[in-house]
């Protein structure tokens, strides 16, 4: 035997090593017993989570039943729009003495505002006092609310006094001194063959003898403000309260949220802010063109809230939520498939909802036409989160809030 017929005759004889590799073919293709025990329990577990589901979704109903509408194409945010940090300038005064201070006004250099709890409260340098208190505690809970009272527009009026919007208690006039409080529109007043039910901001004339104010819905009430939201129904209305006769009358209906609203200096029209629409029309209360509409600006960056003047001859208008172009924007996704919205609804509540708005702060400066000339960012609500208003007084922007537990100023002169 030669060499190379040895190697040959070795390689046959060479051992060879058992793993389990080797053994796997023979099963493969089959399962063991305890491999099926689990995953039929797997599947019967899921199909016992899932079945709930099921049952909210086809049988229960959903409490919202939105309508389709349309938005144009947020514009993208750039010139005017372009994100900045400025509103990170502004501080924070009586942080944690205060809850959502809605609205802002001043009679000389003394501050009011409203909160979530119902108060009316006088902020003199670095005081607060209570003025007065609308409704009946207790409060703090969203059942508490119609009860308690929730303050949102405050104006101070030609003759000295303050005016009131609650959303659930109706229109007041305030004396700023004694806090005394004349109920002038009472909770629930049918007008116009609609119900009250969600006064949400107001104005005076420079007489004194009319007030206009918005009711965001008559089918919602403040506490369910992100059901009227999604649902998107267009029956809102701004109404004129006559301070002499005391009668209200519709002015204009068939708005979808109108929310913020502001007298323009004719003191023939109003601008509204139309919230779902992300927009802000022009209604005329007086004059020759009086109970028509046109639109102040179209297509924002985000969804408006009130609106006041600026001393440069504009109006300051502070967004809600904002419409991020580059982006994505959930509301107006949502605006053409009502069967998500009523989804969403059966499955979740509207304070778990809320935590999935993204919290950027965005006031824009307009001015005739509607053509922004500044804004003011805080991406992430960082130092002036939730932004509900901005009053301007002696040279600083007071920025009132839905939410937070702060007023935010800012000093106009730095920004």
């Amino acid at each position: 035997m030669n060499e190379s017929e040895g190697l040959r005759f070795r390689r046959l004889h060479r051992p060879h090593v058992i793993t389990d590799d080797l053994q796997e073919p023979q099963y493969k293709g089959s399962s063991s017993y305890s491999g099926k025990v689990f995953r039929v329990t797997l599947l019967s577990l899921g199909g016992f989570l899932l079945l709930p589901l099921l049952v909210i979704v086809f049988i229960l109903e959903s409490p919202i039943q939105p309508e389709v509408f349309s938005l144009s194409e947020p514009p993208v945010m750039t010139g005017c729009y372009e994100p900045n940090l400025k509103l990170r300038q502004a501080e924070r005064l009586f942080e944690d003495q205060l809850v959502g201070p809605e609205s802002i006004t001043n009679i000389g250099d003394v501050l009011y505002t409203g909160t979530a709890d119902g108060r009316i409260l006088k902020l003199v340098g670095k005081r607060i006092h209570v003025l007065t208190r609308l409704g009946k505690p207790p409060c703090g809970s969203k059942e508490e609310e119609p009860t308690c009272g929730r303050p949102l527009g405050i104006r101070a009026g030609p003759n000295g006094t303050l005016f009131v919007a609650d959303a659930y208690l109706g229109l007041f006039e305030v004396d700023p001194i004694t806090g005394e409080a004349t109920n002038l529109v009472s909770p629930g007043r049918m007008v116009g063959g609609r119900k009250l039910s969600f006064i949400n901001d107001l104005d005076v004339t420079r007489d004194g003898k009319k007030v206009y104010f918005t009711d965001s819905s008559s089918r919602w009430q403040r506490r369910h403000y992100l059901h009227l939201i999604m649902e998107a129904t267009a029956d809102g209305r701004v109404l004129e309260y006559d301070t002499e006769s005391r009668e209200v009358t519709v002015v204009m209906e068939n708005l979808r949220f109108p929310n913020g609203i502001q007298l323009l200096p004719d003191q023939e029209s109003v601008l509204v802010a139309e919230t779902t629409m992300a927009r802000i029309r022009r209604v005329h209360v007086s004059g020759l063109n009086k109970g028509g509409m046109d639109t102040f600006v179209d297509n924002l960056p985000g969804f408006p809230d009130n609106v006041r003047p600026s001393s440069s001859g504009g109006y300051w208008v502070s967004m809600s939520a904002v419409r991020p172009n580059p982006g994505f924007s959930m509301l107006d996704f949502l605006a053409q498939r009502p069967w998500i919205k009523k989804l969403i609804f059966k499955i979740f509540s509207q304070e778990v909802l809320m935590k999935f708005v993204p919290c950027y702060s965005l006031l824009v400066e307009l001015h005739d036409g509607g053509v922004c000339t500044r804004s003011l960012h805080d991406p992430h609500g960082a130092v002036a989160g939730y932004i509900s208003e901005a009053h301007e007084h002696d040279g600083y922007l007071y920025l009132g809030s839905y939410r937070s537990p702060y007023i935010a100023r800012i000093d106009l002169s730095k920004v």
